[in-house]
């Protein structure tokens, strides 16, 4: 059956966009934000907003969940209601980032009661959601996904299945880990192009040719590394838990607690 209906909990900076352009691809859609502000301007853009989370469930056949923290999301997924009103059959998407644990939780306490959950983090940054081009990995089962792709395809120009439940959040883990390398060894290396008097837009531009190129240089002072810390602690859990020795990425975190972006922005001035 074609899905008609969804709903997305959370319409701050990033669940704004991506409920924006559900509507934009002709999904009817109801929203819920702790933030009157938030929901005022959804409503500006054709977006139902209701009275709680559960009130989400009662009118989505797919629901996307956007908020801050595991515990945030463990609220929404659990303890608001939600799954007393959503329909057997329906999928919840968990596109926060998380810890792989808490999706297998999730999954596990949704599939008893009939519904389906994937974990469906987003990757790309700010413009690619107000643009509709996110990257979105997938964990979880087929039929969950096959169910939830057209939503998810609404904001995400890749949306992919990469595994079992958790397997979304441990590749976003994996990306997160790769692009906080990348922004600390640009911060470091830019630092040492303006000290030695290169004017550092050009440098940035003449880079962007070269085999050291990368996404966060390309984007150099428009990233704001702002959740690195709890992304961090996630991917450093996870490698204690496994026993993986990971020097380089725990050198990353110290790095990055001293990073922001009016540092970022303060090399090309």
């Amino acid at each position: 059956m074609t899905v008609k209906k969804a709903g997305m909990i959370g319409l701050g900076a990033m669940g704004h966009p991506m409920a924006m352009h559900m509507v934009k691809k002709g999904f009817a859609v109801s929203g819920y934000d702790v933030s009157e502000g938030a929901n005022a301007k959804a409503t500006e853009v054709g977006i139902t907003v209701v009275a709680s989370p559960a009130d989400v469930g009662a009118d989505a056949e797919v629901v996307v969940v956007m908020v801050a923290t595991d515990k945030q999301v463990i609220d929404v997924v659990l303890n608001s209601g939600l799954l007393d009103r959503l329909q057997k059959g329906a999928v919840i998407c968990v596109a926060s980032s998380c810890s792989p644990k808490t999706a297998q939780e999730l999954e596990t306490a949704c599939n008893a009661t009939g519904i389906g959950l994937l974990d469906t983090p987003v990757v790309l940054g700010q413009q690619a959601a107000d643009e509709g081009r996110l990257t979105v990995f997938c964990g979880g089962k087929e039929d969950a996904f096959e169910k939830a792709q057209p939503v998810l395809e609404s904001f995400g120009a890749t949306v992919m299945l990469v595994g079992s439940s958790g397997m979304g959040q441990l590749t976003k883990t994996c990306n997160n880990l790769l692009l906080w390398a990348c922004m600390s060894a640009n911060y470091e290396t830019l630092t040492f192009a303006k000290k030695n008097g290169a004017d550092v837009g050009k440098m940035i531009a003449a880079l962007q040719h070269s085999s050291g190129a990368n996404w966060s240089l390309s984007r150099w002072g428009k990233s704001t590394g702002k959740w690195c810390e709890k992304d961090m602690d996630v991917a450093l859990d996870l490698a204690q838990g496994a026993k993986v020795p990971m020097p380089l990425s725990a050198l990353v975190d110290q790095l990055m607690k001293g990073m922001n972006q009016e540092k970022m922005k303060s090399l090309m001035s």
